[in-house]
């Protein structure tokens, strides 16, 4: 359930009907069918996968849950309607918040390899709409696979002016990430993204030497005479 509340805090939002009266509506989007499906059979077993399409005609599957419970419950813990800049800091104890941090992460999360001057570099990171949610976010997260807060970054979204914060982890600050958020084996995860931190593992290092490559200030300045 911490998993699937931290992918809701990601993919979720939570909807008032207009036919009835202090009722609200739980919707998940995903564009990953499958692992929507694992998650409806833990949360909502008997409620049907549908098709819908964003402002840019790209298909995604979704839940629509009506349920009174589980949507009082969100609500409770922090997911309110309209979420999406104004998600507050959400309570999680320590103990789930292995898994709170992985929904989340296959929720809002992006990680990739690639490569500077013919070495191989990993990048992971989180992104959300919701300055206050993320600060929080990150000071936890960070405090507790020790290491210093990331910088936040701003952003602006492609398709709406709405501004988006992300932090960023990189080469031994993911293989931290990857080992708290995976490293009790879950059976519920997004397995596209755990297969680029399994892959960066076999990847071989060991010749990399760490060059004092000049800033782009100092090159400039190289490049120039000065009398």
């Amino acid at each position: 359930m911490s998993y699937i509340f931290g992918y809701i805090t990601a993919d979720g939002c939570i909807c008032k009907r207009k036919d009835r009266q202090n009722s609200y509506t739980l919707n998940i989007t995903s564009k990953d069918k499958e692992h929507l499906f694992k998650i409806k059979k833990d949360l909502c077993p008997n409620h049907p996968i549908s098709m819908k399409y964003n402002s840019q005609k790209i298909s995604y599957f979704q839940i629509q849950i009506c349920n009174r419970e589980i949507c009082r419950d969100l609500m409770n813990l922090g997911i309110l309607p309209r979420k999406t800049a104004n998600l507050n800091h959400i309570e999680v104890p320590d103990k789930y918040f292995p898994d709170f941090v992985r929904g989340f992460f296959d929720g809002d999360g992006t990680i990739y390899t690639y490569k500077v001057n013919g070495t191989p570099q990993i990048k992971a990171g989180f992104v959300s709409a919701s300055l206050n949610f993320l600060e929080k976010f990150n000071n936890q997260l960070c405090k507790v696979i020790n290491i210093p807060p990331k910088n936040i970054h701003k952003t602006f979204s492609r398709h709406k002016n709405i501004p988006q914060y992300s932090i960023c982890f990189y080469i031994d600050d993911c293989r931290k990430l990857a080992d708290f958020m995976y490293g009790k084996n879950p059976s519920l995860y997004l397995p596209r993204k755990r297969e680029v931190f399994e892959k960066w593992k076999l990847i071989n290092r060991r010749h990399y030497i760490k060059q004092n490559y000049p800033s782009k200030i100092g090159w400039r300045l190289n490049e120039k005479s000065f009398v």
